[in-house]
């Protein structure tokens, strides 16, 4: 009472600060300091004030924070005590309005200090009158700053939720008389809370706010205890209700991070515990409200909003709901948010808990097929999405979210592919993982493969391109994704239907990239080595045209055009038009989608751009020689396209669309004369010494390839018997020539003579697989493509295990594996292959010789016993006496052989006398 009546300042202040630095340990001294200090301030507010200020921060808030060792509860109980009594000096009623105390943020750092050290169990109601005191410190001026607040929101919602669940609170609480009432204790707690959260939103009631205070509910959300989910869902709740009840807008701030909190509380919406998952969904049927009345519409009625909670199994009924809920997202809810909801639910595919894997993957899969999503979401979802996919735990929900995700590939499909190539390299498992679930529906398969080799047109001249940014070309990106999509097996069947618009685009594609000269890596490739290195852009244009035929089962095109070195040709501009002109004679003679790549072929025809129309052309000239091509395309048409193209101002344009133009198709007058030709020439090649019969050859063949299968007639037979005597000719350009043409011939006589050349072919093929030894490394490659061609006519079993070993084999073990698929393609016909090769030991061509003998050996090691069954005993005469001339042979490995065999024919001599 002095104090309050002294007029003296300085007298005030002295005998204050003496009292402050007065004892405090026992409650009385306190008390009376505290009521002197008060009653000192009713008179002298501003001085007592700032004495209290000065020594707060420099004396007491220091000491007031608590160090590990100190464990004084009666200093904390004076300390809360002294602080309810500030706080009530402090409020407006009390006049202190026009006051700011700064010290605020301090002095509540000491009250949560002290709330930290609360222990995990309730006896005192010390957590409640701290949360008390915040709550009123929290209206003095000035206000919080975010951090101090988010300090706040942190420790006391730890305090409270992390406390255990309510029967382990009751066995944890100590013996004390009376009994502390757990129950009342926590519901107090659990009370205090709920007022700070309505006091912090109603310093500032705002959408931001809230957002700012649910922000802080996220790590309880996502709890793996039942009881801090069912805690913090509560809290939400009764926030949410008094926000609802409270709230006038009086701004428009949509925060989008209020979709993020609506996804956090719709996964507890399966939730195990039954009171969590009615609050949860309480919760966002108020987060939508909210959001409703803001935009100033009126809630319309939801079934799912009266729903007590959602049922744990699944139901029809929970089907219904999901969808009313999804439904009320999509019209609720701006872009923005509807974005962050989605983002949200996609991490709950992570989940350890089933059920909430399983809403989060059933929500996804009706929102992407309620078209909810909007063009412009499409790229966040989708990164979001492929992080989601490769986690994902449970099978049902794996495949739940591979429909999603087509389904939002269906939707958006544009955007998805767009999206998806400008993430990484499609090799990476999660980006093919996306490319191979979009395959998951046919349509949509068909769809994206269309939008990839159409992107393949988006080509930029050369001065446009920079180097340094070549590998991000939008038909850079599209040429990779295609290259891997090929030997994916979900998209086998979408590249056979595709196949006319991607094989356009690759060879247009390759011609681009070599004009731009992006060569690297494309001269030193080796097929049949693995390397890791990745290819340079024309190797891989490359290589997926090569992976086009192979993957789809048009094997047969790739060999006969990699036998004849034609995927070499397409590797530089100067044999480019060459390389397109076997592709296609080996698509036209294997009938390899003609019909779909002629259609493509006329539309390219019919483009601006040069390389369109040069690809195009020479396609199209080459398909001209089947006499099945009208029966794709009128004939009128053609010629009217052939003429509009003799205006290309690309030369050779103008000069394939005038051979197209010549093309005995074109002119059937044409065949007869060429038919009175081929038998003029005919004569002149049956001669037994022909003048220049390379030359012949070379023009039989040209006619042939114009002719065609249906006008050549019985002369086919001719050729193909009287072509087998050049086989061993002197000369390596007349064995090749007449090697390759015989290939051709066997292919030429049209169902009517083809048992006759089947039986020709047949009988070549020794000589024929004696000469892939042949001295000529020519002669070798066009026998191992003729070779091929009759065991294609022969239709042998294991063809293109054939071709692999002709193509990329080597050495000793490759020759055995060919000798192996042709003696076991000819069951039953092993003694006449025999008896042909046994007049190769007297050849002039030593290699000839020498494969003739090991084939002979082979024959007697591995298939003795059935030459014993099919021998005959002229046959044993004959072998005797061909093997007894290499015992005096000049040659150390032919009389090596007689010395090796001969003892394996004579015990064969012996069975066949006696059988």
């Amino acid at each position: 009472i002095f104090l309050r009546e002294c007029a003296d300042m300085e007298l005030v202040k002295w005998h204050l600060t003496c009292l402050l630095e007065s004892s405090h340990l026992s409650c009385s001294q306190r008390e009376g300091i505290a009521l002197s200090v008060g009653l000192a301030s009713t008179t002298h507010l501003e001085e007592v004030w700032a004495l209290l200020e000065h020594m707060g921060r420099t004396r007491f808030l220091r000491w007031a924070l608590p160090s590990p060792d100190s464990q004084d509860e009666i200093l904390e109980s004076s300390f809360l005590s002294a602080s309810i009594l500030l706080t009530r000096v402090l409020r407006k009623e009390y006049g202190a309005q026009n006051y700011k105390f700064t010290q605020t943020p301090e002095l509540i750092q000491c009250l949560l200090c002290i709330l930290q050290k609360e222990p995990d169990f309730l006896a005192t109601l010390c957590r409640q009158k701290i949360i008390l005191i915040i709550v009123g410190l929290s209206n003095l001026r000035p206000s919080l700053k975010p951090l101090v607040k988010s300090r706040i929101l942190q420790t006391c919602l730890q305090s409270v939720y992390l406390l255990p669940p309510i029967e382990e609170l009751k066995s944890k609480a100590p013996l004390l008389e009376p009994a502390p009432d757990v129950m009342a204790l926590y519901g107090k707690t659990v009370r205090a809370l709920d007022l700070l959260l309505q006091n912090f939103f109603l310093e500032n009631p705002s959408m931001d706010e809230l957002s700012f205070l649910l922000q802080h509910t996220e790590r309880w959300l996502k709890s793996d205890r039942s009881h801090e989910r069912q805690r913090v869902v509560l809290s939400i709740f009764l926030l949410l209700q008094y926000v609802v009840d409270s709230l006038k807008f009086t701004e428009e701030a949509t925060p989008s991070v209020l979709g993020h909190h609506i996804g956090l509380l719709t996964l507890l919406c399966r939730d195990k515990d039954k009171v969590t998952r009615s609050h949860s969904q309480q919760c966002v049927s108020l987060l939508l409200r909210l959001v409703v009345e803001q935009k100033g519409r009126a809630l319309e009625f939801r079934p799912w909003n009266k729903a007590k909670h959602f049922e744990v199994k699944v139901s029809k009924e929970w089907e219904t709901k999901l969808g009313h809920m999804v439904k009320a997202f999509r019209q609720d809810l701006t872009v923005a948010q509807h974005t962050q909801l989605v983002l949200t639910l996609l991490p709950g595919l992570h989940s350890h808990s089933h059920l909430r894997c399983d809403l989060a993957s059933r929500l996804l899969l009706m929102i992407f097929q309620d078209a909810g999503i909007k063009p412009e979401q499409v790229a966040e979802i989708l990164h979001s999405l492929l992080q989601a996919l490769p986690g994902i735990r449970f099978k049902n929900v794996y495949k739940t979210m591979m429909k999603a995700t087509a389904a939002l590939g269906n939707q958006h499909t544009q955007e998805v592919v767009e999206v998806t190539l400008s993430l990484s390299h499609p090799f990476e498992r999660k980006i093919l993982f996306l490319w191979r679930t979009l395959a998951t529906n046919q349509q949509l398969a068909r769809k994206v493969m269309t939008i990839l080799y159409m992107k393949l047109k988006l080509r930029p001249s050369r001065e446009f391109i920079q180097p340094t940014r070549q590998a991000r070309l939008v038909c850079l990106e599209a040429l990779n994704t295609i290259y891997e999509l090929l030997y994916t097996q979900e998209y086998r069947g979408t590249v056979r239907w595709a196949f006319a618009g991607v094989l356009m685009g690759l060879l247009t594609q390759l011609h681009y990239l070599l004009e731009l000269g992006m060569v690297e890596g494309l001269s030193d490739y080796q097929e049949d080595i693995l390397d890791d290195k990745p290819l340079g852009p024309c190797r891989t244009c490359l290589e997926a045209l090569k992976g086009l035929f192979w993957t789809t089962n048009y094997w047969e095109v790739f060999a006969h055009v990699k036998l004849l070195h034609g995927w070499e040709c397409l590797q530089c501009l100067e044999t480019y038009p060459q390389g397109v002109t076997l592709l296609a004679r080996a698509m036209s003679h294997y009938d390899c989608e003609v019909k779909a790549i002629l259609g493509q072929a006329i539309i390219f025809l019919k483009n601006s751009e040069e390389r369109d129309n040069l690809v195009a052309i020479l396609i199209i000239s080459e398909f001209l020689n089947s006499p099945d091509v009208f029966q794709h395309v009128n004939q009128r048409s053609m010629v009217n396209f052939m003429n509009l193209n003799l205006k290309n101002p690309n030369p050779l344009v103008r000069a394939m669309s005038l051979q197209a133009l010549s093309s005995t198709l074109m002119h059937p007058k044409k065949m007869a004369l060429l038919q009175s030709r081929l038998l003029e020439l005919l004569d002149s090649f049956l001669q037994p010494e022909p003048n220049d019969p390379l030359g012949l050859m070379q023009i039989l063949g040209d006619i042939l390839h114009r002719l065609g299968d249906q006008g050549v007639g019985a002369v086919i037979l001719k050729i193909a018997q009287h072509l087998r005597l050049f086989f061993e000719d002197v000369s390596a350009e007349v064995r090749g020539c007449a090697i390759f043409l015989f290939g051709d011939v066997i292919h030429s006589g049209g169902k009517k003579f083809r048992q006759a050349l089947k039986t020709f072919a047949f009988q070549a093929l020794v000589p024929l697989l004696f000469h892939l030894a042949d001295s000529c490394p020519e002669v070798v490659m066009k026998t191992k493509l003729t070779f091929l061609r009759c065991a294609i006519l022969l239709k042998w079993e294991f063809r293109k295990e054939l071709f692999s070993k002709l193509a990329w084999g080597r050495g000793l073990g490759a020759e055995n594996d060919v000798f192996i698929y042709m003696i076991e393609s000819n069951f039953g016909n092993y003694h006449q292959f025999l008896m042909q090769a046994l007049t190769y030991l007297h050849s002039p061509h030593r290699n000839l010789k020498l494969a003739a003998m090991r084939f002979i050996g082979g024959m007697l090691q591995d298939y003795f016993a059935d030459l014993c069954f099919y021998l005959k005993k002229g046959d044993i005469e004959t072998l005797k006496k061909s093997l007894k001339t290499l015992r005096e042979d000049p040659d150390s490995m032919c009389r090596r052989f007689y010395l090796n065999f001969m003892g394996d024919v004579m015990e064969l001599s012996h069975y066949v006398d006696h059988r």
